[in-house]
């Protein structure tokens, strides 16, 4: 087959020239599956050997030649001469005849046409006269086929000669073995002969695949773009060429190799040419690296060459300086996703390209039911993951090169697509070492296969694919037999009663460990202490931290409150602390101090103007540090303290002097009293609007009833809740046992109640908290103390409820409390002191304060309480029991 003229623009056309006057062996050729009844035919005697001759002399040379006769049939006879200029280049016909390996047709020249009349005998020419003395020569030296040797060579095809031909790859230890390229049916497969043992084989190249001919209905092949480019840019390097193969690997029968020719590796130079695309699930297996094939197929792409003259690169639309950063991680979003820091002050969140984090399959995901699900405990090896990534990159730079942007995906009205945000994937390394590969190495993650067409992934794909491969062999994590770690973390967050039992533990143990899980706000945050495998909401000690909009009734938030939660999240989220437990409140929150390497987190605000220090403060060893941290921060008179003015010393020591109590009583309307001597009240003022808000969002449910069962109860939700009298009211959800038994609170009332989920809906957006703040605020009575003994507390709650429940009373705040403000109370019609009326009859003790304008309301409650003591009314029939057995009793001064 010869090559009309050197390529331009494409493959070019091909000629047949059939040597005249000269005839050399058949190769052998096998039988065609269509024609059962036909039989293989083996290489004849020296067939072979002729075939070697003119291949080793004459491939990749140029050659010319002349036609003497073309039959009807379209076939050429005609001479071939080595050389491109004239016809005095060796000639191959005689070439072969000298060396024994083809005969001359002595008969003559064949005729023009089908069936020609027998001609007279023709008479030789020139040439026919020189390839007989050739021949003639060769015969009395006895070469090649005229020799005494047999010349016969066997030549197999693997597919029908070995059983398992996996094994005979796998014998060969992927070692290079000689061979000869004797068809290339594309530019990835070609047919080669295994030298020395004449194996016929079918080889795919390893990690690359390129056009191909798509064979039609009607027998027609149809070439797909670059296909026949592709085929002729293997074809004019490799067919019929001396190479070396290394067999690589055999899946489903498929021969996997690497064609290698002293000019180059093929599989390289298809992809540096945009002939061929990386394929993965050959890449693995490919033994020159395939980061090398990568690295082609990326410098084809962006020269935009052939297969590749449409390509947009995924980070195209990006600047250099949005491509590859370096970023300090601040949070640990879950195993795939990291939140960093920009130089700039941004947050920005990064997923980490190609991997797919630790999830439920199948049956698993419906069990539990009834159970809140926490992705982090509840599915396996993520809480492992999400650790391996908190202890290697919180608080440290990293370098983000980003791959690619994941457009946003819209959810499906039903079903279980979920909707998406656009998503920055990027390899994300710290010290040299790739994050991703490193958690697929410990089997914390898969990776994500992708279609052949699909270009977004991770620049590192191949190595992430070797990790998971190391992962599934050394069964590590996800790919472990071993039964799968179970985390049982507690969540007491809220959970008084369990809150209670935990606080005498943690009180005693000092200092304990913990890592922080969420900051709610400047000073509230959720916290896990490995220790004793639950989770706690912890409040900061000793500072008043502006609140934001969530903690304030109208949503308003104050001024710094974000800045002060930036800072503290900054500062200690995700990161191991120390804390020390002091008190908890009446929902169940710990109160406490947070240190971070020596740094006292309250102290820190305080210094950097984010906070204030509370009254509280003055108990603690760590007054005097905040007192002095608030002082600086003062004189700086910036964030909080902008606005500041300090007012002369003499005027503040007068002020002091002369304060005194302030009596502005309001109306309220006592709705609620605990167990504890608290009480619920409604402002009289704000009244008129609950009744106005109940009457309409009764109208609305009247009008459109909600439907039964379709509210599911999560602690924290407001709802609607239907009470014991049939009617709807606003309600908060405390805490879920079952759905049978749901904790609610009337946040309008202060009453609480555990009710079926059948009997709560969703709350109406228009009759919401941001409509009307919660009408039920709870109080404590100031300047008394609620005896513990049950008996006695039970007598004075009983008091109480008879006296002021659901009885509008005048309510004064005298100073602020742990959990609620403390306030005196008065009926609204004599004036009377409803605690001091307490005090009185012997029902609780007196509680002494030390401010000075309070001293004369203590006075007053001190001699109340004598003249109860005097009588022997109720706690005081036997005497002043307080002087030595009175904490033995329950009881202290």
């Amino acid at each position: 087959m010869l090559r009309k003229c050197q390529p331009r623009g494409g493959p070019p056309p091909e000629r047949q020239i059939n040597l005249s006057n000269v005839r050399a062996g058949a190769l052998a050729r096998r039988a065609a599956q269509s024609q059962p009844d036909v039989k293989d035919t083996p290489d004849e005697p020296w067939a072979f050997q002729a075939r070697e001759f003119l291949r080793k002399k004459m491939i990749g040379k140029e050659v010319c030649f002349t036609v003497e006769v073309k039959t009807l049939q379209g076939r050429e006879y005609g001479m071939v001469y080595l050389g491109k200029v004239n016809t005095s280049g060796e000639n191959i016909a005689e070439s072969l005849v000298a060396e024994g390996l083809a005969v001359v047709r002595r008969e003559g020249i064949r005729g023009t046409s089908k069936n020609p009349p027998p001609p007279p005998p023709p008479t030789p020419t020139l040439s026919q006269v020189r390839l007989c003395d050739l021949e003639d020569q060769a015969k009395a030296a006895k070469r090649g086929q005229w020799s005494e040797g047999g010349g016969a060579h066997t030549i197999r095809d693997l597919k029908y000669s070995i059983e398992n031909p996996r094994h005979f790859v796998d014998s060969l230890h992927q070692k290079p073995v000689n061979a000869i390229i004797e068809h290339v049916r594309d530019g990835s497969v070609v047919r080669a002969l295994l030298l020395p043992d004449y194996y016929l084989v079918t080889v795919m190249l390893s990690g690359v695949k390129c056009p191909t001919f798509k064979r039609e209905a009607d027998g027609s092949e149809t070439p797909e773009p670059f296909a026949a480019e592709a085929k002729f840019f293997t074809e004019s390097r490799l067919l019929q060429r001396d190479v070396q193969i290394i067999l690589e690997s055999c899946p489903n029968q498929i021969i996997l190799g690497t064609i290698l020719h002293p000019n180059g590796n093929i599989t390289e130079l298809l992809l540096k040419e945009g002939f061929a695309r990386c394929v993965d699930w050959s890449m693995a297996v490919y033994t020159q690296g395939a980061e090398k094939l990568r690295a082609a197929e990326r410098s084809a792409k962006e020269r935009k060459v052939r297969m590749w003259k449409d390509y947009v690169a995924p980070t195209a639309n990006l600047d250099q300086k949005d491509r590859q950063f370096v970023a300090k991680v601040m949070q640990v979003v879950n195993a795939d996703a990291i939140v960093v820091k920009l130089n700039s002050g941004e947050y920005k969140t990064i997923h980490l390209s190609s991997i797919r984090p630790p999830r439920i399959e199948g049956e698993e995901k419906n069990k539990d039911k009834d159970k809140r699900f926490r992705p982090l405990y509840d599915i396996p090896y993520m809480f492992e993951a999400r650790e391996f990534l908190r202890k290697k990159l919180i608080g440290k730079k990293v370098n983000v090169m980003v791959d690619y942007i994941r457009a946003a995906t819209a959810g499906a009205e039903t079903g279980p697509v979920p909707a998406f945000p656009e998503r920055t994937c990027a390899t994300v390394t710290i010290g040299g070492i790739n994050i991703a590969e490193a958690l697929i190495s410990k089997g914390l993650a898969t990776v994500i296969r992708y279609r052949q067409d699909d270009d977004q992934r991770s620049s590192h794909y191949d190595e992430l694919l070797a990790a998971e491969a190391r992962a599934i062999k050394n069964g590590k994590g996800l790919h472990s037999k071993k039964e799968v770690p179970i985390h049982r973390v507690a969540d007491i967050s809220g959970e008084t009663q369990k809150a209670k039992q935990f606080l005498p533990f943690l009180q005693r143990a000092g200092r304990s460990e913990a890592v922080v899980e969420y900051v709610f706000s400047g000073s509230r945050l959720k916290l896990y202490m490995p220790k004793e495998t639950c989770l706690i909401t912890f409040l900061l000690a000793g500072i008043e931290c502006p609140r934001g909009s969530r903690n304030i009734p109208g949503g308003i938030a104050e001024p710094f409150s974000e800045e002060a939660m930036l800072f503290t999240k900054e500062l200690v989220l995700q990161r191991e602390v120390e804390v020390e437990v002091e008190s908890m409140d009446k929902a169940g929150n710990f109160i406490g101090w947070l240190h971070i390497e020596g740094v006292n987190l309250s102290v820190a605000l305080v210094e950097n103007s984010l906070s204030k220090v509370h009254f509280t403060a003055e108990r603690s060893a760590y007054c005097k540090t905040l007192q002095s941290a608030e002082e600086t921060a003062r004189q700086r008179k910036d964030k909080i303290w902008a606005n500041y003015v300090e007012k002369p010393p003499a005027e503040l020591a007068q002020v002091s002097e002369e304060k005194e109590r302030v009596a502005n009583y309001r109306a309220v309307y006592v709705t609620e009293i605990t167990d504890g001597l608290h009480f619920y009240a409604q402002d009289v003022e704000t009244g008129e609007n609950l009744e106005n808000l109940m009457e309409t969002m009764r109208a609305e449910l009247a009008s459109h009833p909600p439907v039964e069962g379709a509210f599911s109860a999560h602690r924290g939700d407001h709802c609607i809740a239907k009470f014991a009298d049939g009617e709807w009211y606003r309600a908060r959800v405390e805490k879920v046992e079952s759905p049978a038994k749901v904790h609610v609170f009337y946040i309008d009332y202060g009453n609480r109640e555990i009710v079926s989920s059948v009997r709560l809906a969703t709350l109406p957006p228009s009759f919401s908290t941001r409509t009307l703040p919660s009408q039920a605020t709870e109080y404590a009575f100031a300047f008394i103390q609620v005896p513990q003994d049950e008996d006695a507390r039970a007598d004075a709650v009983d008091c109480v409820v008879r006296d002021i429940q659901n009885t509008q009373c005048l309510l004064n705040v005298e100073y602020p409390g742990a959990t609620c403000p403390l306030v005196t109370l008065q009926f609204s019609d004599s004036k009377d002191d409803v605690g001091l009326g307490l005090v009185k009859e012997g029902l609780v003790m007196v509680e002494t304060r030390k401010e000075k304008h309070l001293q004369k309301m203590v006075t007053e409650y001190l001699n109340g309480q004598e003249s109860a003591k005097s009588a022997r009314l109720n706690i005081w029939r036997y005497g002043d029991f307080r002087a030595d057995d009175a904490e033995e009793f329950g009881y202290s001064r």
